[in-house]
């Protein structure tokens, strides 16, 4: 058998891993195709005898088992996942670390010579590593790995869906594992693994009896949701993502994946009910696919046979005589019989809890709760949880749960929902509270503001309480004005009613003073990291009524809260040379933002300016060396701010020539590297060196070697 990909380790959960730990990483975009997906994987098989789902099944209701043996080629794990791979797999002493329930992929040459591989499978293996109960996950992984320079783009097209991948200086490297949680394994029938693939039928050779094809042979599929049952791998501008050209294509796949033979079972549940003699029955719930032999395994001790259960559309039922009430931690087995071997299942039989009624008083706040066992024999303690021994009614209940859960010390369990009693529950009395604008001047509006109130309110009431009358517009909203004429102390009370009640009753005070004009104070001058938000504060403003903000001079922003005391913009970032260039009209433009601040009142206006300057970097370090022999670009350098800025260079003493490969990042130590291919000099020997916080290095020598 071909294994197509290595073994990698693999994170818990849902992981979406690009696999390069060291240096810088490939970024995968999972890319939605435009033709709908029809087709999945949906449902996971019962639980088998090593933890494991005994099968899958997609939406074509193709199930196939997992691959766990070293004796059938076709259906195979690896000699070295096994402890000891000549003696018989078996569980747990000698079980595979990983395996899978369908293993497929593809292998091509790129145009350049480069080899690329795609790995597609439905994978089981262990959350820690090693065989351990309690830790069986199966998870979908996809996995894209190839060689290419560090920054270029591919779009990869395969039978599970589109990836958009931008090469790390590991080239594309790329894993996504979707399932990752010990024993939830229903989370990978939410990755992009499925439909399965299977060998075309419509291609010879056909696939062989009971597989879905043979692993050591390549050969054309079909099962792809998408309809896309190929790998094709395309270049694409790494800007615009426009394809630049087609490197790479195959319809030939390596699949690996057995039919499901086996059914299994699961079963459910297995209760009992007796009467004082301990006389009764035990009921069986269990589920396989439909038309299984599904049996109970006969117990001398509980004095019931070995019988049949009956089955309809999945579903099981039996009803056997017991003689006694199961002593504690007695198992019922049940085994279907059609299967080969034949799977059994084992599950401790518990007791039936009946809940008769909750009733919970909110007045009193008691919780009354009746229940009943079906062990009229031993006749089990119940336990309402949260609360305690089932009994009297529990009181002091401020807040009861939603549901109610009763358990049994026979091992049963039952939840009903809680329906309360009592008088409904009313607002309480709004809590007034409000603030005002002083000091004022004469002729200056006034807000009496009340928006701060708490509670359910029905009405609000201003009502001037001292100092020279003035009227008031909107005395019963939350929010009312005056213009004062006269100097003094201005006193107003506010009263709020609700359906709870009245409010206490607040007073704010005015103090009113002569019109005097405003004075305007833009804040400090500020410095500031390009591409990040800036903050004005106008606040220290006096006697204002009004602000108004506007940009004067510097690279254009946009503010928001231009009418407020303390608007904010995004102080925009340098704009870098495009790719590939050449830029005749780029305009390198550092300089600092200037904003004017404009206050007003009755009184008249002042004007403040501040001025916002872009923090300072410096540019050191920078190495540039061109090999001749594989036209291959290396440059580094490093700047005094480390704020993750882009780096863009360009050939030649100005910003405006052929941009080499994409722009760099600054490392959290402040360097930063550039490895490309192309493009060609010439006769040009110096690149200049731009950063997106407002740096640039001109005419930087080159290195020319061989």
């Amino acid at each position: 058998m071909k294994k197509l990909l290595a073994r990698l380790p693999v994170a818990l959960c849902v992981t979406v891993a690009v696999v390069a730990p060291i240096a810088t990483t490939a970024a995968a975009v999972v890319v939605t195709p435009s033709a709908p997906r029809a087709g999945k994987l949906v449902q996971v098989g019962p639980i088998a005898e090593h933890g494991f789902p005994a099968w899958y099944r997609d939406s074509n209701n193709v199930r196939l088992e997992a691959c766990t043996t070293l004796e059938d080629p076709l259906c195979s794990t690896l000699p070295d996942e096994v402890p000891n791979p000549d003696l018989p797999v078996s569980y747990p002493d000698n079980f595979p670390g990983e395996f899978f329930y369908q293993l497929a992929g593809a292998d091509m040459t790129l145009t350049n010579g480069v080899r690329a591989t795609i790995g597609m499978d439905l994978e089981g293996a262990w959350a820690a590593e090693e065989v351990r109960e309690g830790d069986q996950m199966v998870f979908g992984r996809v996995r894209i790995r190839f060689d290419a320079p560090e920054g270029e783009r591919y779009r990869i097209t395969h039978p599970y869906g589109i990836d958009d991948i931008v090469a790390g200086d590991k080239g594309v490297n790329m894993t996504e594992d979707i399932g990752t949680g010990a024993g939830a394994f229903g989370q990978a029938l939410t990755s992009r693994i499925g439909p399965f693939l299977k060998w075309d039928p419509a291609v010879a050779p056909a696939a062989p009896a009971g597989y879905i094809g043979d692993p050591g042979t390549d050969h054309r599929v079909v099962g792809s949701p998408y309809n896309t049952n190929f790998v094709r791998i395309e270049r694409l501008n790494p800007t615009t993502g426009a394809v630049q050209a087609q490197v790479g294509f195959t319809d030939l796949f390596s699949v690996q994946g057995k039919y499901a033979t086996n059914s299994g079972v699961d079963l459910d549940q297995a209760t009992y009910t007796v009467g004082p003699d301990g006389r009764g029955v035990i009921e069986v719930f269990a589920t396989s696919e439909p038309g299984q032999i599904i049996e109970v395994v006969g117990n001398d001790t509980l004095g019931y046979r070995g019988a049949r259960l009956r089955g309809a559309n999945g579903r099981y039922y039996g009803r056997f005589p017991v003689t006694r009430a199961p002593a504690a931690g007695t198992q019922v087995e049940v085994v279907n019989s059609s299967d080969q071997p034949a799977m059994h299942k084992k599950r401790t039989v518990v007791d039936v809890v009946r809940i008769d009624s909750v009733a919970y008083n909110a007045d009193a706040q008691t919780l009354s709760v009746t229940a009943s066992s079906s062990d009229k024999a031993g006749n089990p303690a119940l336990t309402v949880t949260g609360f305690g021994a089932l009994g009297a009614p529990f009181t002091g209940v401020v807040a009861p749960p939603a549901t109610i859960t009763v358990t049994s010390a026979a091992g049963g369990t039952s939840t009903a929902p809680l329906i309360g009693s009592g008088q409904v529950f009313a607002p309480a009395a709004p809590v007034a509270a409000a603030v005002a604008d002083t000091p004022a001047i004469i002729g200056q509006t006034v807000k009496l503001d009340g928006r701060t109130t708490t509670g359910e309110v029905d009405t609000y009431a201003w009502t001037q309480v001292s100092g020279p009358a003035v009227t008031l517009t909107n005395p019963s909203s939350a929010l009312a004005t005056f213009v004062p004429t006269a100097q003094g102390v201005y006193r107003f009370t506010l009263a709020v009613r609700g359906p709870g009640g009245t409010a206490v009753p607040v007073t704010v005070t005015v103090n009113v003073t002569a019109s005097t004009g405003p004075r305007a104070d833009a804040g400090p001058d500020q410095t500031a990291v390009r591409g990040r938000t800036v903050v004005l504060d106008g606040s220290r403003s006096t006697v204002s009524e009004s602000y108004s903000w506007r940009q004067v001079s510097g690279p254009a922003v946009t503010l928001t809260g231009a009418t407020t005391a303390r608007p904010t913009f995004l102080y925009t970032a340098q704009a870098m040379p495009a790719t590939p260039g050449p830029n005749a009209a780029f305009v390198f433009d550092n300089s600092p933002v200037v904003l004017e601040l404009t206050v007003r009142n009755p009184a008249g206006i002042s004007i403040d300016q501040v001025v916002v300057r872009p923090m300072a970097e410096t540019l050191g370090g920078s190495a540039v060396r061109y090999r001749t022999g594989n036209n291959e670009w290396r440059i580094s350098g490093t700047t005094s701010l480390t704020v993750g800025q882009r780096v863009t260079v360009v050939l030649g003493s100005t910003l405006t020539g052929r941009v080499i490969g994409t722009p760099a990042t600054v490392d959290a130590a402040g360097a930063w590297s550039l490895r490309v291919t192309g493009p060609v000099p010439g006769t040009i020997r110096t690149v200049s060196i731009v950063t997106s916080t407002g740096a640039q290095q001109l005419a930087v020598p080159v290195n020319v070697t061989n």
